[in-house]
């Protein structure tokens, strides 16, 4: 009977292996991901910004007129879309060599990888370039390559200052919450302090005084630190103060969890504990916070760009595009080409980035698992 028994018990555990062998656990971001597909908005969104993102890259790519090229022939002409494309005069020239002088003329300074992305882009099309398919500007320059170079400053504008106030906000709540006491009521005192702060005034005083002054901007040339370095530093500042606060409360929830308790008993310091074993599960609001200051923040770049405060001519972005079609809104007429194009292009992106913090936010959520 002993051994029909052990049998019978082997046979069990041998069924309930194969059962066991069947059944897969899925990870927090594997089920996130399968929740947010099934979200086709923020799934949609997603896919928009991925290929927003990839046509910013590969800019230099695409068959588009030079974005500084003037022709004051071209003035203010409107969208045309028929032909196409259009062979460009100076692009090339017949042996289809250098490009040099199209680029010192048109494009103005570049990196080596713009400089490669070009070269091929003349290798492939030649002197093929699109027609004014968004018209032109008040001095005969293609608004659409000024758009499609403008997303490259907007974009990035917003990614670096929204990871600067992330990198701040994060480390100085999970430091605010973990340690606790005197120090925690000193920090989120500090926290409360600046929040009474109209941070609009002082963005656009530091702006004016690093750019202006006969001392301070020759300093900043020397050291090769140009207006949008300031901003993504100034703006990165400003954007980190909700973000202490929702880590702390974040926080203060998972210091007492076994998990801390097991890093402390095997002599884990303070650091280690805060930025290895609790930061790493903050990670789903640190993303979904991410995609939410990013609209906040080209919105702010925008509106600094509008009252002349933001990126500087040469360079372009959709804030400084907009602030140009503004200036075109008169009784007299209306160049509405200069604005629709920014302004649409700057609220989709927005519009996008806002669901998709929502989509991600209600992936991460695990009270949603099941509805």
């Amino acid at each position: 009977m002993t051994t029909i028994s052990a049998d019978n018990d082997r046979a069990r555990l041998e069924r309930l292996r194969a059962e066991s062998r069947k059944i897969r656990g899925v990870s927090l971001g594997r089920d996130a991901w399968r929740r947010l597909v099934r979200d086709h908005s923020a799934f949609a969104a997603l896919i928009f910004l991925i290929l927003l993102a990839v046509l910013a890259v590969f800019t230099p790519f695409l068959p588009l007129q030079p974005p500084q090229k003037i022709d004051i022939d071209r003035k203010f002409a409107p969208p045309v879309v028929r032909p196409l494309f259009t062979q460009s005069a100076e692009w090339t020239d017949e042996a289809g060599n250098t490009i040099e002088d199209a680029i010192a003329e048109g494009f103005g300074n570049l990196n080596a990888f713009d400089l490669a992305l070009l070269r091929v882009r003349a290798s492939l099309f030649g002197r093929r370039q699109a027609t004014n398919w968004l018209g032109t500007d008040e001095l005969g320059r293609d608004q659409l390559a000024r758009l499609c170079w403008g997303a490259r400053v907007s974009l990035l504008v917003g990614l670096v200052a929204a990871l600067v106030s992330l990198a701040i906000g994060v480390s100085y709540g999970a430091v605010s919450g973990y340690v606790g006491g005197w120090v925690d009521a000193a920090m989120m005192r500090l926290v409360d302090v600046l929040y009474s702060v109209p941070f609009i005034f002082i963005v656009i005083f530091l702006i004016t005084v690093l750019s202006e002054p006969e001392v301070v901007k020759p300093w900043l040339q020397k050291h090769d630190i140009d207006r949008i370095m300031i901003f993504y530093v100034v703006v990165g500042g400003i954007y980190w103060l909700t973000m202490a606060r929702v880590v702390r409360g974040q926080v203060l929830s998972l210091k007492q969890q076994q998990f801390v308790e097991a890093a402390r008993t095997i002599g884990a310091g303070r650091a280690r504990i805060i930025f290895q074993h609790i930061v790493p599960n903050l990670l789903s609001v640190i993303i979904v916070y991410l995609t939410l200051t990013i609209p906040r923040v080209m919105l702010f770049e925008a509106f600094l760009s509008f009252l002349g405060l933001g990126v500087e001519p040469p360079d372009v972005s959709w804030g400084l595009l907009a602030n140009d079609g503004a200036k075109h809104i008169t009784p007299v007429g209306v160049v509405w080409w200069l604005i629709v194009g920014p302004g649409v292009a700057l609220g989709a992106t927005c519009v996008a980035l806002n669901r998709l913090g929502d989509g991600l936010r209600d992936a991460f959520d695990p009270r949603l698992k099941n509805r």
